[in-house]
């Protein structure tokens, strides 16, 4: 029976948060005032209420003149928490920082900068995703005409590009009785990458370059086509120095040379149709992995998506370009 209640609530909360949500307008910048910030107490409070109710009506029986003061002064200062919770949030400047692209599966971050432009410190703000639980709110103090920056934590559902949810703002400051928040709808998106397939499978065999002959050679362990273990003598500007770089820092030798001749015959592509794989996700997390192995390896690789290539190269700046494509794909 409560099961059955409880299900049509749920729907019904879900609809009006949803039509709360689109009445705001999205914007990567907001300026609380009193039009958009709003205040209820909280438990707490409903409980001090029912404190102050039980003793005033006490004091009238008995004619408590203490108990009168004592009432007043409570009630006083709830009437003070009031407005100073409401002025804790009044007047903050809020800015979304561009989100960065995350892969699938790892939380994406979202850094949220509050400018205080009041001479008071503000204390006790929280900011989360809204409808996140009390873990994951992200606390800071904003101290007068000064900025605090807070990072909010949000998984995404799926690949591409997403949405950034609707974030809440929300202190309890100074007596825990009221609480006092406001919703932000931003305008940004964050670009989500597919998630890499784990562990990464070897790296797919060099094809000849267009005009060229021969087939690609066989493999060894460890290497791939424009690519092999370092041999003594090779010249300093033919070693892949990010991986060598992480080698010396990792304790290991794995150092590695470009194959300039072999390079110069065969390159590297990772195509969507010789993944080996027969659902479509499952084929861009592959891709994902090798874009990412080959990047590592300081490798020239090209990408191929069907209606779309991508010519082989390398360097931060054509990882990105072929994550993003597979993240739109």
């Amino acid at each position: 029976m409560t099961s059955t209640l409880r299900a049509p609530w749920a729907a019904a909360t879900e609809r009006w948060r949803q039509w709360w949500s689109a009445r705001l307008p999205p914007s990567d910048t907001l300026a609380l005032t009193q039009r958009n910030v709003y205040i209820l107490p909280t438990a707490a409070g409903w409980m001090l209420a029912l404190t102050l109710l039980v003793l005033l009506v006490a004091s009238i029986n008995f004619q408590l003149n203490l108990g009168y003061l004592l009432t007043f002064l409570l009630a006083g200062s709830v009437a003070v928490s009031v407005h100073l919770s409401h002025a804790t949030l009044r007047g903050l400047q809020l800015r979304l920082l561009l989100p960065e692209p995350q892969f699938l599966g790892a939380g994406a971050l979202l850094q949220v900068q509050l400018h205080n432009a009041a001479r008071a410190t503000r204390y006790g703000l929280a900011v989360a995703v809204r409808g996140s639980s009390a873990a994951q709110w992200a606390w800071t103090d904003v101290p007068g005409q000064d900025s605090a920056t807070v990072q909010v934590a949000f998984q995404p559902a799926r690949r591409g590009l997403q949405a950034v949810p609707t974030l809440k703002l929300e202190t309890r400051y100074p007596l825990g009785t009221f609480r006092v928040w406001a919703l932000w709808r931003p305008a940004a998106q964050v670009l989500v990458y597919p998630r890499p397939e784990t562990p990464a499978p070897p790296l797919p065999p060099a094809e000849p370059r267009t005009g060229g002959s021969g087939q690609a050679p066989a493999r060894g362990v460890g290497e791939f086509d424009g690519v092999r273990a370092y041999r003594r003598g090779d010249p300093l500007k033919l070693v892949v120095w990010k991986k060598a770089a992480r080698s010396l820092a990792t304790g290991t030798s794995g150092l590695v040379s470009r194959d300039t001749q072999q390079s110069q015959r065969h390159e590297l592509w990772l195509d969507f149709a010789a993944t080996g794989l027969q659902a479509p996700e499952a084929r861009l997390s592959r891709l994902t992995a090798w874009v990412l192995q080959a990047d590592r390896l300081g490798a020239d690789y090209g990408l191929r998506l069907p209606g779309r290539q991508i010519a082989p190269d390398h360097g931060p700046a054509h990882r990105r370009r072929c994550l993003e494509a597979l993240a739109l794909s």
